[in-house]
């Protein structure tokens, strides 16, 4: 599985809808191969969904969301006017990691 983060601003004066988790999972279809979706708003015109996927690799799943994001740009009606600013797997700082490696 893998986590994809799509980064999001909104128009102003749009701001994040407070249903913007219930709708953006409405409107996920089995094909997407996304197992959860989270929301993460990061001020009133910016947010972020972090994507779950169940891809066979990096590439698809990053693919894959960004593939997501654009149909929610261009088809959700509840979506207030957005721009998609990055999709990425979200990067960990080694230090963050501690001992984990040698867990293996």
């Amino acid at each position: 599985m893998y986590l994809v983060h799509a980064h999001f601003e909104l128009v102003p004066p749009h701001e994040v809808p407070g249903v913007l988790r219930e709708l953006a999972r409405s409107s996920l279809l089995p094909s997407d191969r996304v197992e959860h979706l989270s929301v993460h708003p990061r001020s009133p015109h910016a947010f972020t969904l972090g994507f779950y996927s169940t891809a066979g690799s990096l590439a698809e799943a990053e693919s894959g969301a960004t593939a997501v994001c654009r149909r929610l740009l261009a088809e959700a009606r509840w979506l207030p006017p957005a721009r998609l600013t990055r999709v990425g797997v979200p990067l960990i700082a080694p230090a963050l990691l501690g001992d984990w490696p040698s867990r293996l």
